[in-house]
This record gives structure tokens, sequence and C-alpha cells, in this order.
């Protein structure tokens, strides 16, 4: 059974990213569809699949991240607007039996993401 999962590293505090808002999205000619709503936990990661089973169909996806009010919670100061806020990752699903696991690694200023396993 084919999952979507994510965790999201702190890379300024070298840590995992507790209490980070995510959203999913289901994006079908330019029109996004909110699927799923999360939080991480301590370890950085949302504690059931965003997605799994029937509800994971092949398609295009976006996740945002709300990574700007976690930095501010840590007291990070940076000016408004903020340079790196809502991170939005979008991409496709083409085998939804498979495990999707797009993390998040970031700071302030960078993120990056991959495909993990």
């Amino acid at each position: 059974m084919g999952k979507l999962t994510t965790h999201v590293l702190d890379t300024m505090h070298g840590k995992p990213a507790s209490d980070v808002a995510i959203k999913v999205f289901r994006v079908e000619n330019e029109v996004r569809t909110q699927v799923a709503a999360s939080e991480t936990n301590s370890d950085g990661r949302v504690t059931q699949p965003l997605l799994e089973g029937d509800a994971l169909t092949a398609g295009v996806y976006e996740i945002q991240f709300h990574v700007g009010e976690y930095f501010a919670r840590k007291g990070v100061s940076l000016p408004e607007p903020r340079f790196v806020d809502v991170v939005v990752l979008r991409f496709g699903i083409s085998t939804p039996s498979e495990h999707y696991h797009v993390p998040l690694v970031v700071t302030p200023w960078t993120y990056s993401t991959y495909r993990g396993s």
C-alpha cells in the first residue's frame, strides 16, 4: 500500500523541526484542492502518513510547509517579509502503490528536498 510521508529538519539549529504546520494539495489543471493537513511532532515527522491507500492517487501534489512561523517561535529575528516563509514543493506521483517520502531540510534562508524512502 502506497503512502506519502514527510519530515522537516532545521539545519540552523541542528535538530528536527517540531510543530511545523503542513498542508497537502492535489493539483489538477492548476486548481489546488486541499486533501490533508498535519503538524510535525518532536522528531520533525508527521505521526501518520499524509495520504495512504486509496487516498493516494497518481497525479500532481503540493506540500506547504509553514516554516516561517516555526522560526519565529524559535526566536529567530528576521526582516519582514520573511525570505523563506511558506515552502511549497510541487511533485508528481506516478506509482501510488509506492512510498513517497518528501522531506524538507530548511533554514530561514534556504531549503532543499529529495525523494527519500
